[in-house]
């Protein structure tokens, strides 16, 4: 009698009880129900923050032709100077300050915000550099500083010149005309150094004057290629397609 009552005891009363103790281990507590909704909810915020990003399109306005005409119209006009056009006067210096300046950084800091290391160096560093070149004029005037000497002015033009050099290898990736703004540009630079360096004659600057007059237009004709290029959706001035 003992033993069947032992072997009826599991049937009749702790099965179930192991059954009930199994679907409660099965069933999540109130703790992880709320920890499984906190793990969904952030993975649905996550996919959606991926999806949004993936989406955002760049839409403002491509800022290079600002730049290029900045530097090609006050390139121009300083150097109808170096070619004995008229001396220097408050136009170069306001179309320095103003637009091959200020212009240039304008459109630097917009390419920057296009993620364009290339354009960004370059326009920056050009929107600087008329500022510096009106800032060695002017200092003197005011008393403020000594004015430069040949040797010094020969040296600053040459940095220049060694920075356009390699930044003209860059052109290698973009265009012929962007190409022909950057090797005319070097060329200047080291022209203009070798003047100042050996106090060259007036046919030797007048000849620097007329290749730094080739070099603005060559930058205009990139600028303005772009625009019209843009506005009608084809090709009315071409730039020059490289191989990549």
């Amino acid at each position: 009698m003992l033993c069947t009552c032992y072997f009826r005891a599991p049937t009749g009363s702790l099965l179930p009880e192991l059954d009930l103790l199994e679907r409660r281990r099965e069933v999540p507590q109130p703790a992880c129900r709320s920890f499984l909704r906190c793990r969904s909810f952030f993975r649905h915020t996550a996919v959606a923050m991926n999806e949004a990003t993936t989406h955002l399109k760049d839409t403002t306005a491509n800022p290079a032709p600002l730049g290029l005409l900045g530097f090609g119209m006050t390139t121009v006009l300083l150097n109808l100077h170096n070619a004995g056009f008229y001396e220097l006067n408050s136009m170069v210096l306001a179309m320095g300050i103003c637009y091959g300046g200020a212009a240039q950084i304008v459109a630097g800091i917009m390419e920057w915000r296009k993620g364009n290391t290339f354009a960004t160096t370059a326009f920056l560093s050009y929107g600087l550099f008329w500022f510096s070149l009106v800032v060695l004029i002017i200092l003197p005037k005011l008393g403020w500083a000594t004015a430069s000497n040949e040797t010094a002015m020969a040296a600053y033009l040459f940095m220049w010149g060694l920075f356009t050099a390699v930044m003209f290898i860059g052109t290698l990736r973009l265009h012929v005309a962007g190409q022909v703004v950057f090797g005319s540009l070097t060329i200047l630079f080291f022209l203009l150094a070798i003047g100042d360096f050996i106090s060259a004659g007036a046919g030797f600057k007048q000849f620097t004057g007329y290749v730094g007059i080739f070099c603005g237009f060559s930058a205009i004709y990139a600028g303005l290629a772009q625009v019209l290029n843009e506005l009608f959706g084809k090709v009315i001035l071409p730039l020059g397609s490289v191989m990549k």
